[in-house]
């Protein structure tokens, strides 16, 4: 086949977040089936060293530094009328050298990840058109919206519906538009009310030998302290990530601690708010901010609380923990699109009081969680390999025929 255009709102380098992991490894799987053009943004310093990275793997690339501050970006947006994730990600230079990739290569196929990026493929583009959105994110900044008040509020919920319209328009303009679960598939699919728009579903992977406890050390800052121990990570500038750890400090914690004194919650992502510091040493609450790796940190735990309110799409940090053999208390949203069992792989609870008598219960019964890890390792290990994740990739990119249903 001919070449593939890639286009990300971030480098899929270092694979240290979630939309990275993701992008990192499509970009993998599609750099084996066809020579890659890659252009994306760096957030900062860090990215930018990895340039080289991008350099060895791509046929040709651009990085570019993202250099529009976001109140600038609110401006824009507000005067344009285009929603804020847009306009934040805008660069004229980004669509200079998507209209050369263009005109001097044989690109067959532009792939987009992310809707922040769909703004580059040009209306006259006669080729395939793979757009992977992962999750819906007009039902996300509708919730935000729905659950904040004031400026921010209107704010959230004019993205919402800003969004809604771009994703029909990319949806549209795409052969197939890609999200992370099947179950946000069929909401992306039902909101869009449209069948003449092709919606698949393409999941999230882990590297069980990557993420293996008997592969790494403990880390030793929390390794030694009382327990149980409790563990949340991930991206800590992230409004949803923000908000399930107030909720477990303020509400959650408490209740646990109550029946285990000894309990402590272990914050580990990088960015942590100001607010958020603030709590660190104080009544068992432990921020650690940016980590080299996660899977030392996950080692020394003793279960993962996750109690998301607003989740979108399959969550890496759940992942994560199960194939580090972890047991993990998690509410329903945290659960979407990672199709293990309840109560045997790991356990979902909704309210403050019954995911603190969980995470309670398996403190309690040491035989339990490591029964609960260990089968939360296991199915890992059978169901949530990047191989299997994007076995369809080749047929997305009409490599291999059609199977007779295109349903989600």
């Amino acid at each position: 086949m001919g070449d593939i255009l890639f286009l990300a709102h971030r480098i899929p380098f270092p694979p240290d977040r979630g939309d990275k992991i993701r992008s990192h490894h499509v970009l993998k799987a599609l750099a084996a089936l066809a020579p890659v053009h890659l252009g994306c943004f760096a957030d900062d310093a860090g990215d930018q060293a990895c340039e080289g990275e991008m350099a060895a793997l791509a046929k040709s690339h651009l990085l570019l530094a993202r250099g529009k501050s976001l109140p600038r970006a609110g401006i824009e947006a507000l005067f344009t009328g285009r929603p804020l994730s847009l306009t934040a990600f805008h660069d004229p230079r980004m669509a200079v050298w998507v209209e050369s990739v263009l005109q001097n290569h044989p690109v067959e196929t532009i792939f987009v990840f992310s809707g922040q990026m769909a703004q580059y493929v040009p209306q006259n583009f006669r080729g395939r058109v793979l757009v992977d959105l992962v999750d819906v994110d007009s039902a996300k900044f509708e919730a935000y919206g729905a659950a904040g008040r004031g400026l921010r509020s209107w704010m959230e919920r004019r993205e919402g519906r800003l969004l809604r319209g771009e994703e029909a328009r990319i949806a549209r303009q795409a052969d197939r538009t890609l999200l992370v679960s099947k179950a946000e598939a069929a909401l992306f699919a039902e909101r869009l009310d449209d069948p003449a728009c092709r919606v698949s579903a393409m999941g999230n992977g882990i590297d069980s030998i990557l993420f293996d406890p008997a592969a790494v050390t403990a880390e030793p800052r929390i390794a030694g302290g009382e327990g149980p121990r409790l563990v949340f990570t991930g991206q800590m500038d992230y409004a949803p990530n923000i908000a399930a750890v107030e909720r477990a400090i303020d509400r959650i914690l408490p209740l646990i601690r109550a029946g285990c004194p000894g309990a402590s919650l272990h914050v580990v992502g990088r960015n942590p708010p100001p607010a958020l510091l603030a709590r660190h040493g104080r009544d068992g609450v432990h921020v650690w901010g940016r980590v080299d790796d996660i899977r030392p940190w996950l080692a020394a735990a003793d279960l993962a609380l996750v109690p998301l309110e607003i989740a979108r799409g399959v969550q890496n940090k759940v992942l994560e923990a199960m194939a580090m053999g972890l047991p993990v208390v998690l509410s329903p949203g945290a659960a979407t699109g990672i199709e293990a069992v309840d109560g045997r792989d790991f356990q979902i609870a909704e309210s403050d009081a019954a995911l603190a008598e969980a995470a309670i219960a398996l403190s309690r019964d040491g035989v339990q969680a490591a029964t609960m890890g260990q089968a939360a390792r296991r199915w890992i290990a059978r169901h949530a390999g990047w191989e299997a994740a994007l076995a369809e990739l080749p047929r997305f990119l009409g490599m291999t025929p059609e199977s007779a249903t295109d349903a989600a």
